[in-house]
């Protein structure tokens, strides 16, 4: 008789560590999914800013043509200038 006792308490014991290792298995799943969806969610809404601030602020249309001779600047394009005042 107290060998079946033994069992016994071994199973309920046996199982309520693995109810608790399933619960927190599971709440550990949903927690992971919830801050992907949340990263997902933010990486959206920075997409959609993103795109709002370039609708409203243009780019500015590059000149064809180089207005000052800055040999300083590094946006200045040697070759370009060349070309434009061989053109001239």
């Amino acid at each position: 008789m107290s060998t079946l006792n033994v069992f016994r308490w071994t199973a309920l014991g046996a199982g309520v560590v693995y109810g608790l290792f399933h619960s927190y298995s599971l709440s550990v799943s949903s927690e992971k999914k919830a801050a992907a969806a949340e990263w997902a969610h933010k990486e959206a809404l920075i997409a959609k800013a993103k795109a709002e601030y370039a609708k409203l602020h243009p780019k500015p249309a590059a000149s064809a043509t180089t207005a000052t001779l800055d040999f300083s600047d590094p946006n200045f394009d040697f070759a370009k200038y060349l070309e434009t005042a061989l053109k001239e």
